[in-house]
């Protein structure tokens, strides 16, 4: 319990992980706030949907101007919840993988996410998680192809595909600093109690929305091989040293025992291109009434941690009402109006 409230209680600012990166949680999802030497500085990722206002509070806090650009690790919702506001709002442009694009241009959804994989309650309500697309319209465009991060000239971008069909990593060289969004992760993502406290150990990507396992374990060897000094994930505490970088290899040498045994993504990937998905393998081993009581349970778990961030924030003099200050709704609230319509109908495919 101790740890569950340090957890919650140093949610809503940001701390120092390297030199110029701070991370901020989301509610169970990180963004980054990453300077360059010249101080113009650049957001890794939004987010979950409500959290735009406490963002842009926090850039303040940090910044005396706005980033010069948001860059995307992936398009998935809870990466991108703040974003078409806060680009709108800051007037910035958005970057992200040519492969991602579809899924920010209102051109096609993601592949459907698969709870028969990871175990948790993450995974079983992952059915009922929005999965696109969003429309950016002329706010996004394709990072470049040679490695170059906008804004940020010591950086390069390395795509780390298979969770996402475009998602990248950002990676420093000269302190070995990465940012690895969720082509790995820092806890037990699909387990809602390792969410909420937050426990450490070097992980897969989320199982439920990975799409392609192959294309997944390529991204890991790519990491694991970079031996990065510092690994900050878009799940998770940032961590570093020598522990962490053996555990990153031991994923690399288990990647077989540790990837789900079956799936619906298992053997066969997803198929996408630059226009969306093409084809998805059919679901398997769920039924909908199954989704429906894993769903109860799950939203059970999400309202109790939803609850505990808000009544551990008004014990933070640095907390604001977060909905009020950029008209969304809260992150609960905002999830259930995503994904269930005004026919109260989930979609189950």
């Amino acid at each position: 319990m101790r740890g569950m409230i340090l957890a919650r209680l140093t949610i809503m600012r940001a701390e120092h992980i390297a030199d110029r990166v701070y991370r901020l949680c989301t509610l169970m999802v990180n963004v980054y706030f990453v300077e360059a030497v010249s101080g113009s500085w650049a957001l890794v990722d939004t987010g979950m949907r409500g959290y735009a206002g406490t963002i842009r509070r926090e850039a303040e806090r940090l910044f005396d101007s706005p980033p010069i650009a948001i860059l995307l690790t992936h398009g998935h919702f809870d990466h991108t919840g703040g974003l078409p506001w806060l680009a709108k709002h800051w007037g910035v442009p958005v970057y992200a993988h040519p492969l991602e694009l579809p899924y920010l241009t209102g051109r096609s959804s993601y592949p459907p996410p698969d709870p028969t994989v990871g175990g948790g309650s993450q995974s079983w309500i992952s059915p009922i998680f929005p999965r696109g697309p969003i429309e950016l319209d002329d706010w996004v465009h394709m990072l470049p192809q040679d490695g170059v991060v906008p804004g940020l000239p010591e950086w390069q971008w390395l795509l780390t595909g298979g969770h996402a069909p475009g998602h990248v990593s950002f990676f420093r060289e000269r302190d070995r600093t990465l940012i690895a969004g969720d082509a790995v992760v820092t806890t037990r993502q699909e387990s809602l109690i390792n969410v909420m406290l937050q426990r450490e150990i070097v992980w897969r990507p989320p199982a439920y929305y990975t799409c392609d396992w192959a294309a997944a374990r390529r991204s890991v060897e790519t990491i694991a091989a970079l031996d990065p000094e510092v690994l900050a994930t878009g799940h998770g505490r940032a961590m570093r040293g020598a522990l962490m970088r053996l555990e990153l290899r031991n994923l690399v040498a288990d990647f077989d025992f540790i990837m789900p045994m079956s799936g619906r993504y298992i053997p066969y990937a997803a198929v996408t291109d630059h226009g969306g998905v093409i084809r998805v393998p059919p679901r398997v081993g769920v039924s909908p009434a199954q989704i429906g009581i894993a769903t109860v349970i799950g939203a059970a778990g999400i309202g109790l941690a939803w609850y505990a961030r808000t009544r551990l924030s008004r014990h933070s003099s640095a907390v604001s009402p977060l909905s009020s200050a950029v008209g969304q709704p809260s992150s609960v609230a905002g999830l259930q109006s995503s994904v269930v319509g005004p026919a109260g109908r989930l979609r189950l495919d």
